[in-house]
């Protein structure tokens, strides 16, 4: 298997707890560079067109630099382990032991996004996009 040099980590740019764990992977110290990239944006389909783009707005998907994916649970391992601080706890999250608990938060993030998604499609946006233009004001993450 390639060694990951970088990871795109698509998200719902409708969703408030998805844009905020976008802010927040923005400010943490990066061991793996992020690309932080809407899902189903014309970016993340012109990137990668062999995704099922309907997918990556229903489940947190991470791209891989040799093309890995990887989705639900298994993104949010690998988003962690992408940051010096959480490496340590994502290997372990990955270990039986702590699959578990990488399950059950993926459960309760997905419980939430269920009771405040806002609908299909941005307000105002054009037929197709996602509704945030990846311009927000949160300074970008190390580099």
């Amino acid at each position: 298997m390639k060694p990951v040099r970088r990871l795109t980590v698509l998200y719902d740019a409708r969703c408030a707890l998805c844009v905020h764990i976008r802010h927040w992977l923005l400010g943490q110290r990066w061991l793996v560079p992020l690309s932080l990239v809407p899902a189903g944006s014309a970016e993340a389909r012109g990137r990668f067109p062999h995704l099922d783009h309907a997918a990556t707005l229903r489940e947190i998907t991470v791209v891989g630099d040799a093309g890995q994916v990887w989705t639900g649970a298994d993104a949010f391992i690998v988003c962690l382990w992408a940051l010096a601080e959480h490496r340590p706890k994502a290997n372990w999250l990955a270990t039986p032991a702590g699959r578990p608990f990488a399950r059950v938060t993926m459960l309760a993030a997905a419980a939430w996004r269920g009771a405040t998604w806002r609908g299909p499609g941005p307000v105002g946006g054009p037929p197709g996009e996602v509704g945030c233009d990846d311009r927000c004001g949160v300074p970008a993450g190390p580099r």
